[in-house]
């Protein structure tokens, strides 16, 4: 199966984990809780989907790659105890714990997480003096004489043997202890891992002509070869850095991510060309609604290469854009909800001493909420802090919690004040002010980028119909979460409209075609 396949059967395997019943009690006892073993090459994904895995069910993680372990560090380290049997005392050998259960300790103690995923990579890897036990853990989930706590679910991951010579078979006993899930590698599944999180579209485009070149290892004569999804990720990354900065992406930065020369050539040459279309189509003006008409012209009468970079261009800036207005759509709401609280313990301090019903809105504008705004930043940077450690700090909730904390150093700071008009420093009703700017700011946001999706859609309209190209921009826009979640809140009648009239299956099956028997070499010229 694909990654994305694997990344739904782990997930609905650890829903059913996590089930209780009336009493408390795991629905599926934890003996019988099965080690997830995803076995596929290397740098398909499968440290990313788990911690994706575990922010989506807001559960622990722990990760550790086993090929640094020790037979002392994986079981811990002995010493000599005492005891006494039938009235004569012994001296006993025993371990102190692992240090990877007490990691999940760790883990436990401080995100306040009881149940959570602990990952372990390359677990068909490990030294020949650690394999005993490795297979011991694998069937009891104990590491020495310590055990995974309850509530901990094990998932492992390996690779097969043709990528790494240091691997171990298990036998049939220990296969028959674990969820075995075979993962291959599939651009179809990656593209839209790509689409939602903004890889470089020169890469994304590349990738939809030369789709060969997404995954390849090769013996040649200077040795291995090899070109992965975790190359071109991190590729991605740096080549957006390198931008920004100014700084030339050439053939020599591709060939530190794509170790495969003759791969890494073609590439080069195609972000050349890309580029050039970058400079002349002018994407911000068409998402503007500002294009020249000489730039439908052009787009009209581009070669089919061109026209994927084109909608790799217009896909790319308007996925940026929709990702960060629907991410501030949630930091907001995330604040109201902060907000809520503040008023909460505001109106509970501002009840009477019988009790009686909380202070009126005068009262709450009036009251000094200085030291409730200091504990919830104190408290939310904690938070914040404890789950980046822990690795389930998701993008979209960092910007969620430092939007909450500008906003209460502002309030600190006096902004949003007005004496004059009763409005204290800090008080609640300046916290409301500072939000109201909050809230104009994002309804700005999203009318521009309701009329960005209308500008995309009525260029491509334009330029090419319903083509191929359109067919593009509604499905990648119908992958990108970000995407569907701005059209479900704030509709897009064009969107709809070109759903309903294309035929996926079909249109798609054909474009597949057409891009795989595409030649990048006739651009190279």
């Amino acid at each position: 199966m694909d990654i994305r396949q694997a990344k739904q059967q782990i997930e609905n395997a650890m829903q059913a984990y996590f089930l209780k019943d009336e009493f408390g009690n795991y629905r599926l006892p934890t003996q019988r809780q099965r080690p997830v073993f995803l076995l596929g090459a290397p740098g398909i994904g499968k440290t990313a989907i788990m911690e994706q895995i575990a922010q989506n069910l807001e559960v622990g993680f722990v990760s550790y790659s086993m090929t640094h372990h020790t037979r002392q560090s994986a079981l811990g380290l002995p010493f000599i105890a005492k005891k006494s049997y039938d009235g004569v005392e012994y001296d006993v050998s025993e371990y102190t714990m692992s240090e990877i259960i007490a990691a999940v300790y760790d883990s436990m103690e401080a995100t306040g997480r009881r149940e959570g995923i602990l990952f372990l990579d390359e677990i068909n890897c490990v030294s020949e003096t650690l394999t005993p036990a490795m297979l011991q853990f694998l069937q009891y989930k104990v590491f020495g004489r310590h055990r995974v706590p309850d509530g901990w679910i094990v998932v492992t991951a390996g690779n097969p043997p043709e990528y790494n010579r240091t691997v171990h078979d298990f036998d049939i006993a220990t296969w028959d202890r674990l969820k075995r899930i075979d993962v291959e590698p599939d651009f179809g599944a990656w593209r839209e891992y790509a689409v939602e999180t903004g890889v470089h579209p020169a890469v994304l485009t590349y990738l939809d002509i030369e789709r060969d070149h997404f995954y390849r290892v090769s013996t040649t004569v200077d040795g291995k070869t090899f070109v992965t999804a975790r190359g071109w990720d991190d590729l991605s990354s740096m080549m957006k850095l390198y931008e920004e900065q100014g700084l030339p992406v050439d053939e020599l930065l591709i060939g530190q991510y794509v170790q495969d020369p003759e791969i890494a050539k073609r590439f080069s040459v195609y972000y050349d060309l890309f580029t050039k279309y970058r400079a002349d189509y002018q994407i911000d003006r068409v998402l503007t609604g500002d294009a020249d008409a000489a730039i439908v012209d052009r787009a009209q009468a581009a070669a089919f290469d061109e026209r994927v970079s084109l909608m790799g261009l217009l896909v790319d800036a308007l996925g940026e854009t929709l990702r960060d207005t629907v991410t501030e759509d949630r930091a907001t709401a995330f604040v109201h909800s902060e907000l809520a609280a503040v008023k909460e313990a505001l109106a509970s301090e501002g009840a009477g001493a019988d009790g009686g019903a909380a202070a009126d809105e005068a009262d709450l504008g009036a009251t000094d909420a200085t030291a409730l705004v200091r504990e919830a930043t104190a408290r939310i940077q904690r938070t914040m802090q404890t789950e980046r450690k822990a690795g389930l700090l998701s993008d979209e909730r960092y910007v969620s919690y430092e939007r909450a904390i500008n906003l209460f150093d502002r309030a600190l700071r006096g902004e949003g004040a007005n004496p004059a008009a009763g409005v204290p420093v800090c008080s609640f009703d300046a916290l409301r002010a500072l939000f109201g700017e909050q809230l104009d700011a994002l309804d700005a946001r999203i009318e521009r980028t309701s009329a960005a999706l209308d500008h995309a859609f009525a260029f491509v309209e334009d330029a090419f119909g319903d083509g191929h190209e359109m067919l593009i921009l509604v499905t990648d826009l119908s992958a990108n979460k970000y995407g569907m979640a701005f059209i479900n809140d704030h509709g897009c009648e064009r969107y709809f409209a070109h759903n309903r009239e294309l035929l996926f299956y079909e249109r798609g099956a054909d474009l597949a075609d057409r891009i795989n028997r595409l030649d990048l070499t006739a651009s190279e010229s």
